[in-house]
């Protein structure tokens, strides 16, 4: 694949994601649908308790704490124990004005012997959906993981730089491979890291509604969650491309240090401009990481249109390649 061939293909690549914020819709449907008047009493209730608490009727969960108590009430004395990993299903919900730990009681039901009421809070913190997408949420959310994520990151990049500096090789921004692929990816991890983090402090309810009922559809979603679920889409697709592009210029052990040094970067990018982002600075970051990508890709369209097919460096027009002096036609 020549390298006015990659351009185009990450071109099209920005093409389809436009493309799809265009048809995408800006509202949950559930909002619109509760405007219409002839839908039954279930299930309007059912749309208003999803638009309120954020999870609905019959949604299963997963117990993530080492036990719990299920009051019977109103018999608080009575309680049935569940432990860690049983699942449960979200029965009821009623509203107690007079409790002053928290007014909204959830029922929760493991078996039809095994039922009872949790606090809405205790739900939230100890619960966990079982869908794969909200498990994975949950996994890569914890604080400690990602201090100890970030410090791997910073370990590994240490560690190749230092060897970079002892014998050069190929690492991505420093020493790149003819190709921009390596970079759009850390580019959408950036944004994708910038976006998660933006819905955390201006609308966390977005994201707690898109929590408990997940999906990679980028469609009839707010715009700011279109747009998250969009760069999980090219974070898909740049990856197999970078991994293609990476086995198509290197060979041997320069593969898997370049491997290493692109997933440390991407490692790095995320949970830098997540804590950046949560300091109001990753917005700036991010506009010159994007800007620096831009630079990148002028200099390969425009000043450096075609490439030499001897030695594979970038002329700005045809003939001699001041490099091998190898004749371009």
């Amino acid at each position: 694949m020549s390298d006015e061939g990659s351009i185009k293909q990450l071109k099209k690549l920005v093409y389809i994601l436009m493309s799809l914020l265009c048809l995408a819709s800006c509202h949950y449907p559930y909002q619109a649908l509760l405007e219409n008047e002839e839908l039954d009493r279930d299930v309007r209730d059912s749309l208003t308790m999803l638009y309120e608490r954020h999870y609905a009727y019959g949604i299963n969960l997963e117990l993530e704490a080492d036990s719990l108590n299920l009051a019977c009430l109103p018999l608080q004395n009575c309680n049935n124990m569940i432990y860690k990993g049983d699942h449960v299903v979200v029965a009821e919900v009623r509203k107690d004005t007079a409790d002053v730990v928290d007014s909204i009681w959830v029922k929760l039901a493991h078996s039809d012997g095994v039922q009872g009421w949790v606090h809405e809070i205790d739900l939230k913190q100890k619960f966990v959906p079982v869908d794969s997408i909200s498990q994975a949420i949950h996994l890569f959310s914890g604080t400690n993981k990602a201090v100890s994520a970030f410090m791997l990151a910073i370990f590994i990049a240490f560690f190749l730089i230092r060897d970079y500096q002892q014998q050069p090789f190929k690492l991505v921004w420093f020493n790149d491979i003819d190709s921009l692929y390596p970079l759009f990816l850390c580019l959408v991890v950036s944004c994708s890291a910038t976006l998660y983090e933006s819905m955390q402090l201006f609308t966390p309810d977005t994201w707690e509604t898109f929590y408990y009922n997940p999906t990679f559809s980028p469609f009839k979603l707010p715009w700011i969650l279109t747009l998250f679920i969009g760069c999980l889409w090219l974070i898909i697709i740049a990856t197999i491309s970078a991994v293609s592009e990476i086995f198509r210029h290197l060979s041997g052990w320069s593969i898997l240090y370049y491997l290493v040094g692109l997933m440390a970067g991407c490692v790095f990018c995320y949970l830098f401009f997540m804590l950046t982002t949560h300091l109001y600075i990753g917005y700036f970051f991010l506009a010159l990481f994007a800007i620096a990508f831009l630079r990148r890709l002028w200099l390969r369209t425009l000043r450096y249109p075609y490439t030499c097919g001897q030695c594979g460096h970038k002329l700005r027009e045809k003939g001699e390649c001041p490099h091998c002096h190898a004749m371009n036609n």
